[in-house]
């Protein structure tokens, strides 16, 4: 059993910096396959950003968005730079126990709260 809390969203201006934190429970936290998603209201939750051995990134963050995991400490982290006011949704943490970064919400088995990110322009 994973329990996942995210922090770190907030309110920013276009052009802004936000650093989002997923703190993970459990013993096995380096052998999930990690990921951030996001939905914004009338939206399919989307993938943003995904990490187990590598990385991968949505089209639409890849440059701007960086994502990282520190195993040692069982969280995972999304550093957003250059936000735009289309990245404004409410963002999750998801984990998975299988081999690879899966691509489809679907394919995660735990999931945190969220936090919500607002980029004004």
């Amino acid at each position: 059993q994973v329990q996942l809390v995210e922090s770190g969203g907030g309110l920013v201006q276009a052009g802004d910096s936000l650093r989002l934190s997923c703190a993970a429970s459990g013993r096995t936290f380096s052998t999930y396959a990690m990921a951030w998603f996001r939905q914004a209201p009338g939206r399919e939750r989307e993938f943003v950003a995904g990490i187990k051995w590598d990385t991968y990134y949505a089209d639409s963050v890849k440059g701007r968005f960086t994502i990282s995991r520190d195993n040692a400490k069982k969280t995972m982290y999304l550093q957003m730079n250059s936000l735009k006011p289309e990245d404004t949704a409410l963002y999750y943490c998801a984990a998975t126990g299988r081999g690879r970064v899966p691509l489809g919400a679907d394919d995660y088995t735990y999931w945190g709260q969220g936090t919500q990110v607002t980029v004004s322009s």
